[in-house]
């Protein structure tokens, strides 16, 4: 039993009243499901599936059950929500009654009736968007990089269409992640989603952007993206957070005229450039750094090509 829960609240008897009468469980069972996993996003997401499927158990007052799970993920397919998007919410929820169950507040039997309510099939795949070569050295292009926020800005287009990295991973990049190896620069130990390490080829175009950008601003340690005040003055230490870049990124697209172009629109656009510039598969999926690479490497018995990177020949 966890004892910042207590044994006089079983998860069982978390109906809407006894939320109000005393909301240190409902808050020690949030924190219990949030600090399960290791990834921000995951997080988050995480906690709106908790916070929504409370806020559904107090308006219809229903207790958490496998009948208030259907009903939440009814809700959520009558929302027009994505597949994905309900899924990972009812992830969340399936998390939840799991870490109740590993510490005693849900009986095994009910746990397993409410973790037992299906998601939502797939309709199709969303293809998402992406650039085209000349479409990304006009976003390139966007920046004034006479300015500190422009040579800033251009630096971090730069990365995320030159070597696929996540918005977080480029939010957490330091200095020290760029090295030499085989006679050309990378990214070492970038860690990406669940806590997978991998190294990321910096082609000479995104490189260049990089010293830019850090030799204007007079960075030499630490994070490599920072805050800028409004005068245009670094802020030391401050790193830039996901959601500045997610802004940098979605304001330069709209300047040349692509309306919901994200970080992970960047990302794509670096990948389908790769492909059709002839890179192999196995080596971009290496650059993404996606799950299945461990086992695509045991079966194919492919090693990561840092000499002569995938994404080199983007030319951008």
């Amino acid at each position: 039993m966890d004892e910042s829960i207590g044994t006089a609240t079983p998860f069982s008897l978390l109906s809407p009243a006894a939320c109000q009468a005393s909301p240190a469980p409902v808050a020690a069972l949030k924190a219990m499901l949030t600090n399960s996993v290791l990834s921000g996003h995951t997080r988050r997401a995480y906690a709106k599936a908790f916070d929504d499927l409370l806020t559904l158990a107090a308006r219809t007052a229903q207790p958490i059950s496998r009948q208030l799970f259907h009903h939440y993920r009814a809700e959520m397919v009558d929302a027009g929500l994505s597949s994905s998007t309900i899924n990972v919410r009812l992830s969340g929820v399936r998390k939840l009654v799991n870490e109740a169950r590993e510490n005693g507040l849900i009986d095994p039997s009910a746990a397993g009736r409410i973790v037992s309510v299906p998601n939502v099939p797939a309709q199709g795949v969303r293809l998402g968007q992406w650039l085209t070569a000349d479409q990304c050295r006009e976003l390139l292009a966007v920046p004034d990089r006479n300015r500190l926020k422009g040579k800033r800005d251009h630096a971090i287009l730069s990365l995320l269409t030159q070597t696929a990295l996540r918005r977080e991973e480029a939010a957490h990049l330091d200095i020290s992640h760029i090295q030499m190896r085989e006679g050309r620069w990378v990214l070492v130990d970038i860690c990406g989603k669940r806590g997978r390490v991998r190294t990321v080829a910096l082609p000479a175009g995104a490189k260049a952007a990089i010293e830019e950008w850090t030799r204007a601003a007079g960075i030499t340690s630490g994070p490599v993206f920072r805050r800028l005040t409004k005068n245009g003055r670094v802020l030391p230490g401050a790193g830039l957070g996901v959601w500045a870049i997610w802004n940098v990124v979605v304001t330069s697209a709209k300047a040349i005229g692509i309306e919901g172009f994200g970080p992970h629109d960047a990302r794509r656009t670096c990948a389908k450039l790769c492909r059709q510039k002839g890179g192999k598969l196995e080596q971009i999926q290496f650059m993404l750094g996606h799950e299945s690479i461990e086992t695509t490497a045991i079966y194919t018995a492919c090693q990561q090509e840092i000499a002569v990177a995938v994404n080199d020949g983007l030319g951008l």
